[in-house]
């Protein structure tokens, strides 16, 4: 059995077997997987299956079931430790990205989506978790922009060999796949072995929660789901259906992104220190209206490839303003109550993901522009939302308008 380590003793630990290296050793080896995925996603799915927008919408939504069950991460933590979890289900997502090639078909293609799924969505909402556990709060978020920069490099060396290799090398599907999923798996067995498990100070509530001095918080997250998802769907289809983009190009458009996240995602988190989650939201969601009202002028107004290319960029760089919401939550909650409602959180998130992809797939086939649209509203909505948000969030002042009413009984 693996040695169990309180977190207040980790820093008697060599500092490369510490708590916050296991978590940059998770947020290296996670985006490899399901980067490379998604990297190849839509050039795999429309040459091997010939998918069109309605197919490409009932995959997300697929892929999405198991974010909208991640609460059943309250009921498996009863059983497994969280740390235990998080790393099997980092290894199912490296499995399934290993096999995905082997299953050239609609269904296979569908099946093997739900299983990659299952492995990150589960992993996300732990990792979610044990990084608010772990980290302090005054460094919360130069830390999550440090995590997120790691990912992207880590990303950054797979992509930049797929642009290199793609055509040098003519590589397959599978053989892309396969090591990409095979090195995740690899960098999971290494934390199994090498990293103790570490115990927090506060135990965590291990049943569903879901409190109403929360609900902001709780808002927050339905509108980030429900938008993050006409990006993730809908953005990158557009460069392979519209200006057909090939592997190495789409590629070459993530590499790009991925330079990015590594230079801004620690600035990003030094700004959100300093100006506060609530500028920071507003900031990001601003900027969001305006990029998907002109990607939907590429439809309306027929504007070229290079604008989209750059918005795709623009749009990557405001979504990783995101952590910002982590530690809204961070500020305001219960120290026991991190894990169920991270786990709650991720169902909160994918609900509106279920239905959205293959409903705006339909939609998508008649008039792109207006998933575009679509999305800027609810940019919209997120902005009015983030205005609630007080100055210095804390439990008992968790919106603007806490204070001025009663505390709610739970």
């Amino acid at each position: 059995m693996a040695r169990i380590v309180p977190l207040a003793q980790a820093h008697d630990l060599p500092r490369w077997r510490r708590p916050v290296v296991l978590l940059v050793l998770m947020a290296m080896a996670m985006p490899v997987a399901f980067a490379t995925w998604s990297a190849l996603l839509n050039n795999f799915v429309i040459e091997v299956a010939d998918f069109t927008g309605v197919e490409i919408g009932w995959l997300h939504t697929v892929r999405e079931i198991p974010g909208f069950l991640a609460v059943g991460v309250i009921a498996l933590i009863i059983f497994i430790r969280e740390q235990v979890l998080g790393l099997v289900a980092l290894a199912l997502l490296g499995a399934a990205t290993a096999v995905t090639a082997w299953f050239p078909s609609l269904g296979g293609i569908l099946t093997i989506t739900m299983l990659s799924s299952i492995g990150f969505h589960y992993y996300e909402t732990v990792n979610q978790s044990l990084q608010l556990q772990w980290i302090d709060r005054a460094r919360a978020p130069q830390v999550l922009g440090w995590l997120v920069a790691v990912g992207s490099g880590a990303s950054l060396v797979a992509y930049g060999l797929l642009v290199v290799g793609w055509k040098a090398f003519d590589l397959s599907y599978n053989f892309v796949y396969m090591v990409s999923g095979g090195f995740t798996l690899a960098v999971v067995a290494f934390c199994i072995l090498a990293y103790p498990q570490f115990e927090s100070p506060h135990p965590q509530v291990k049943k569903f929660i879901l409190r109403r001095r929360y609900w902001l918080y709780y808002a927050l997250q339905f509108m980030s789901g429900a938008r993050r998802q006409i990006f993730v769907v809908f953005a990158a289809f557009m460069m392979v259906e519209r200006f057909g983009f090939e592997v190495h190009e789409v590629t070459a458009l993530f590499l790009i992104n991925f330079v990015a996240n590594m230079i801004f995602a620690p600035l990003m988190g030094r700004a959100v220190a300093r100006w506060g989650e609530r500028r920071a939201l507003m900031f990001e969601y601003s900027g969001l209206i305006c990029v998907f009202l002109a990607y939907g002028g590429i439809y309306y107004f027929g504007w070229g490839v290079m604008l989209a290319a750059t918005l795709y960029v623009i749009d990557h760089l405001f979504f990783a303003l995101a952590f910002a919401l982590k530690t809204y939550f961070q500020k305001i909650a219960d120290p026991g109550d991190i894990a169920p409602t991270a786990a709650v959180a991720f169902t909160i998130n994918h609900i509106a993901a279920v239905f959205l992809p293959a409903a705006l797939g339909y939609l998508w086939v008649t008039a792109p522009g207006g998933v575009f649209a679509l999305a800027a509203g609810m940019a919209m909505a997120s902005l009015l939302l983030a205005l609630m948000i007080p100055r210095h969030p804390e439990p008992g002042n968790e919106t603007i308008f806490a204070r001025l009413l009663p505390a709610p009984a739970e």
